[in-house]
């Protein structure tokens, strides 16, 4: 039986790998540094991970940013519906209730940051936790100047092991080999033999899922956010107040 269930869980891997290749029509070409998860290699790494329990919930609520400088939101959101947190009614889909780039905004997350302001700029790693925390999660956010590349690796694939909690990761595209800024994603799955984490890109017109090393991608979260003045890290999610 247990047998079994690991192949249905292989197939249905699978199955969602070769969908998000189908919606990757033209991406920007990948340094050799970053493997596309869409790639022969990429799938072999995904099946292989023995760390991926947030691969499928975050697959099944892929979101892609609306806009240029909504990537946490299109990530906060893929979040909050992944964690089943009771969520607004959505005016496309009424009276259905869904989390969407549209609604994140309540009252509580307007007092951290307006939209406009994020349409313009994005959002600071501590932003993101606190718009987090406006609806009623749990947040932990680490700067990576105050942390270790051990830490991050340790406390990542602990997290990646447990689909009742996330890890959205800030770091600066230019570091891994992709244009140009600040960015933030989710992490989904952790290949153990080549230590690389698997980034589920939120901007899909850009660039598709990739897996990237832990040292490049740690470097890449130590650099300094001019807007925070601060480096930047990684925000673990889980439902709940603290």
């Amino acid at each position: 039986m247990k047998k079994d269930f690991t192949h249905l869980q292989i197939v249905v891997i699978l199955m969602f790998s070769m969908i998000a290749g189908e919606l990757l029509a033209q991406t920007l070409p990948l340094s050799p540094n970053l493997i596309n998860l869409n790639s022969k290699e990429g799938k072999r790494l995904l099946m292989e991970s023995q760390t991926r329990e947030d691969f499928l919930p975050l697959i099944v609520h892929f979101t892609v940013q609306q806009n240029k400088a909504y990537c946490g939101v299109a990530s906060s959101v893929m979040v909050l519906n992944t964690l089943s947190i009771p969520a607004p009614e959505a005016k496309k889909y009424a009276p259905y209730r869904l989390f969407t780039q549209d609604n994140f905004f309540n009252a509580a997350a307007r007092k951290v940051v307006i939209p406009e302001v994020v349409s313009r700029r994005g959002m600071t790693l501590d932003q993101l936790g606190k718009l987090l925390e406006a609806h009623a999660v749990n947040t932990t956010v680490y700067h990576s100047a105050d942390t270790r590349l051990e830490d991050f690796r340790t406390l990542a694939v602990k997290n990646l092991a447990d689909s009742r909690n996330f890890i959205l990761i800030n770091y600066l595209r230019k570091s891994i080999g992709q244009e140009r800024g600040g960015h933030i994603s989710p992490l989904a799955a952790y290949h153990e033999k080549t230590d690389r984490f698997l980034i589920l890109d939120v901007s899909r017109y850009k660039y598709p899922p990739v897996w990237v090393t832990a040292e490049k991608l740690w470097q890449s979260m130590t650099t300094v956010d001019s807007d925070a003045n601060k480096t930047r890290g990684f925000v673990v999610v889980s439902a709940g107040l603290k």
